[in-house]
């Protein structure tokens, strides 16, 4: 087989590189390990607003579950504040149909799909690049300039190329079940250090009484399994609403911060393979189609040497590197805050002047813009505590 551009991975980095990739006329292929478009799957299921534009998606679309507006934040103390963004904010969809939708957008712009294929080997020679795959237990080659790795946080593509993996991946579990949902365009969301450390806890509505409730950890000294066990059986607002059953679950991992280098001779890394996720909440569609969308732009102009490539990585990075820069930063000081930092940290919020700002510029994709509205609204030992921190993680990252 002969391809201008090979996509490793099916997911929605990989629908949308594929597709931007045959729609600038290169010849493309997506090649993915499972049987199955959207399976397993190992995300949230909630997008923002903006992550479906950039996917080109509509919001009446059959995959969407649920509009949601805004969030209860509950602090270690379970002080709670409601932010309401006074309009829709994000979706809570059904990730399988999101997926394979994505995917038929590629494979309406001429890409081909092959499944159960798995990257196994990757090599230069003097026609170009070689990808050696696996299909159905047999080994075959695919001829191609350039690859596009977007097969997740243990990206086999990353590895072969030489360009590595994200250091830190913390520990994430979900289930669905029944919950007695209090705010039906609401998520919760669930902060401290004995609920989920280095991170926080959810419960996402997303029909009827059924709801998805989980959440991403840093630690060591227990895992995600128990520390969700612990929320739906002991934490006092949880515990009373989830009715003890499930109907799923789901267990990955979350990379956090995005790779220094994402791209090489004849190969691009975007999504989770790259890092490119949001540090603040996780969520990674919006980032991942941005650098998506790029990735595939970039292959399909036909230059395969990493100087032509680099501009993939200038690109993105010029897109949203300093959202990811300003959201790691945010993300290392959260995690450092005693549950008591923490409690403080929330009543800031409970400040109508701050939560009118929230509401008017608060943005899921773009954290920054947010600080800064916000800062005019702090006196001097807030600033200095929230802030103060932020630029301490700054200069011990240099």
């Amino acid at each position: 087989m002969k391809y201008d551009v090979v996509v490793v991975g099916a997911g929605p980095v990989g629908a949308i590189a594929a597709r931007y990739s045959a729609k600038h006329g290169a010849n493309t292929l997506i090649i993915e390990e499972h049987p199955h478009i959207g399976s397993p799957v190992q995300c949230t299921g909630i997008i923002s607003t903006k992550a479906l534009d950039e996917c080109d998606l509509k919001p009446g679309s059959s995959f969407v579950y649920r509009n949601i507006r805004g969030a209860n934040i509950y602090s270690p103390g379970c002080h709670c504040i409601k932010v309401d963004g006074g309009k829709t904010k994000a979706y809570v969809i059904d990730r399988k149909i999101f997926d394979r939708t994505l995917v038929a957008k590629a494979l309406d712009e001429g890409a081909d799909l092959i499944l159960r294929t798995k990257a196994a080997a990757l090599k230069n020679n003097k026609n170009g690049t070689v990808l050696t795959v696996r299909q159905n237990g047999t080994l075959q080659e695919i001829q191609t300039t350039v690859v596009i790795g977007a097969d997740g946080i243990q990206s086999g593509i990353a590895r072969m190329s030489g360009l590595g993996r994200v250091e830190k991946i913390l520990s994430c579990i979900q289930v669905e079940g029944q919950y007695e949902i209090a705010n039906a365009d609401f998520v919760e969301i669930f902060l401290g250090n004995r609920v989920a450390p280095g991170f926080f806890a959810w419960v996402v509505p997303v029909t009827g009484s059924i709801a998805r409730i989980g959440l991403c950890v840093n630690s060591s000294t227990r895992s995600a399994h128990q520390y969700l066990q612990k929320l739906l059986k002991e934490h006092s607002i949880v515990s009373a609403r989830y009715h003890g059953s499930s109907t799923s679950m789901v267990v990955g991992g979350m990379p956090v911060g995005a790779l220094k280098h994402t791209c090489t001779d004849a190969v691009l890394i975007a999504g989770d393979a790259a890092g490119q996720i949001k540090p603040t909440s996780g969520g990674g569609i919006y980032t991942g189609a941005v650098c998506a969308r790029i990735a595939g732009e970039v292959a399909s102009i036909g230059d395969a040497s990493k100087k032509g490539l680099e501009l993939y990585d200038t690109m993105w990075r010029k897109r949203i590197g300093k959202e990811l820069t300003i959201g790691m930063y945010i993300h290392n000081t959260l995690g450092s805050f005693s549950d008591q930092r923490l409690d403080e940290f929330i009543n800031i919020f409970d400040d109508q002047k701050i939560m009118d700002t929230v509401k008017q510029y608060g943005d899921m994709d773009h954290p920054s813009l947010l600080l800064r509205k916000i800062a005019p609204h702090l006196n001097k030992k807030q600033l200095f505590t929230f802030a103060g921190s932020i630029i301490r993680d700054f200069i011990n990252s240099k």
